[in-house]
């Protein structure tokens, strides 16, 4: 077991100037601290010292430290109060510390939980729950319909892990057989950095000096929001109810026939599931983010996370042949200004037309990931429990007729208003998280002194 004291390593963090630990008179204390524990660096007899660095790093330092740390080395603000041309040429990320920050963002952490009880489903569990699997981040009902999509100066890659099985890690210390299950999992999908033009409307104004610059790793989660509706749905009928068309004002023609099952007088309005769905993934990939851009603080990189970039330059949608973006197949509809996003061929597909054959095959696609092979109701598949099949087996079931159900309300829907979702995205990409190596003579120029952490004075140091 590889440890290390309180006192030798963390100390300094405790100790540091303007540290948040020192102001509650835990300083006088840092060099009598002698407790041990593990930290997870047992793969590593001779740890990089940015990795200890990482290890150690107080939360609440990284919660108080966190700031959105723009400027790169090898960046320029040509004008304005702030002017400064960086002496220092771009370098790329350790791929060590990448690999930290990219499986601390999108990374599988063990066993997701099961619901444990509904008083509505009398002893069967609720079966709400989509993927097997716990990540560093929460995601609403355990649906999980995000994936991650990240770019750097040696191409763009693709990193799926919503259906990542867990990966035995030695109670929870093999930090090195963690982040190598995780790299085993990247897909390259083209070389080079991706093309984001630094100019309106690709992206805004004020990034357009410090957004995907070179040796940055810039990171994009999207979500799968027709999945997400369509697991809304099932979640409706489950509990008893619907949605209604509240667009046109009109009930779901077909609804009434399984009145023996659902209360439509409580039914949802359409717009509003939908909004819940694309509210409910926007914090998934905000909070995923969020752990990235903790993690930065800890690593010492520059970076922030962000929303200024034009969503569909990144996908591929925005009709500049000369921006392809990521790929993603978009059409335009009639009556709608916006590109409507569907999926990128054979990499991440939404649940919808084309990428199935129809709504009931998404439908049944997305009950499927729930009780087919290596989902979190297959009692083959592992887990936390004492008894794992007979807790998975005990879920209660998405009979056919609630798939049924389920498929009447997708239908109609896409009948209507030729799209699913009707009113928001079918993929959502937002938010984005930036890391870079910082040039801190940009900040001892023009802030006063504790403008960025220890870690980041030390970084290059730590990390070589």
């Amino acid at each position: 077991m590889f440890e290390i004291t309180r006192r030798k390593l963390a100390g300094a963090a405790l100790l540091g100037s303007g540290a948040v630990l020192g102001g509650l008179g835990l300083g006088a204390r840092a060099d009598t601290l002698t407790t041990k524990g593990r930290i997870m660096l047992d793969a590593y007899p001779t740890p990089p010292r940015g990795l200890v660095e990482a290890a150690t790093f107080p939360l609440i330092e990284a919660i108080h430290g966190r700031r959105s740390r723009r400027f790169a080395k090898g960046a320029t603000i040509p004008d304005g109060p702030l002017a400064f041309a960086s002496r220092q040429a771009p370098e790329p990320l350790d791929p060590l510390e990448q690999m930290l920050l990219l499986a601390t963002v999108s990374g599988n952490t063990g066993w997701a939980e099961l619901f444990a009880h509904h008083p509505g489903y009398a002893a069967k569990l609720p079966n709400y729950t989509t993927a097997t699997g716990g990540r560093s981040f929460p995601s609403s009902a355990g649906f999980n319909t995000s994936e991650f999509f990240f770019t750097n100066d040696s191409g763009v890659y693709f990193l799926p892990t919503r259906d990542m099985t867990p990966v035995p890690s030695n109670g929870g210390s093999d930090l090195g057989g963690w982040l190598e299950a995780h790299r085993a999992r990247i897909v390259k999908l083209a070389d080079g950095r991706l093309h984001i033009p630094a100019a309106i409307p690709h992206m805004e104004g004020h990034n357009t000096w410090s957004a995907n610059v070179p040796g940055s790793t810039l990171v994009f989660p999207v979500a799968d929001v027709a999945q997400h509706v369509i697991l809304l749905l099932l979640y409706l009928v489950q509990n008893g109810t619907g949605i209604y068309d509240d667009v046109n004002g009109r009930p779901i023609p077909g609804l009434e026939r399984y009145a023996h099952r659902l209360n439509l007088e409580v039914a949802y309005p359409m717009t509003f599931l939908e909004q819940t769905a694309l509210t409910d993934v926007s914090v998934e990939l905000g909070t995923a983010c969020y752990a990235g851009a903790l993690m930065l603080q800890a690593l010492g990189l520059g970076g922030w996370m962000y929303t200024g970039l034009n969503p569909f330059s990144v996908l591929g949608a925005s009709g500049d042949p000369t921006v392809p973006g990521l790929g993603f197949r978009f059409e335009m509809l009639e009556g709608n200004p916006l590109p409507h996003v569907t999926g990128l061929p054979g990499v991440f597909e939404a649940h919808v037309p084309p990428h199935h054959p129809d709504m009931r095959a998404a439908v049944e696609a997305a009950v499927a990931r729930k009780f087919g092979a290596g989902g979190p109701f297959d009692p083959k598949q592992g887990g936390p429990y004492r008894e794992n099949a007979a807790v998975r087996s005990s879920a209660a079931p998405i009979d056919a007729e609630a798939v049924e159900i389920a498929v009447l309300m997708a239908d109609y829907v896409f009948a209507t208003f030729g799209r699913f979702p009707a009113t928001v995205p079918a993929i959502e990409l937002k938010t984005y998280l930036q890391a870079h190596r910082l040039d801190t003579e940009f900040y001892d120029r023009h802030f006063a002194a504790g403008s960025y952490l220890r870690t980041h004075a030390e970084h290059d140091r730590n990390w070589g």
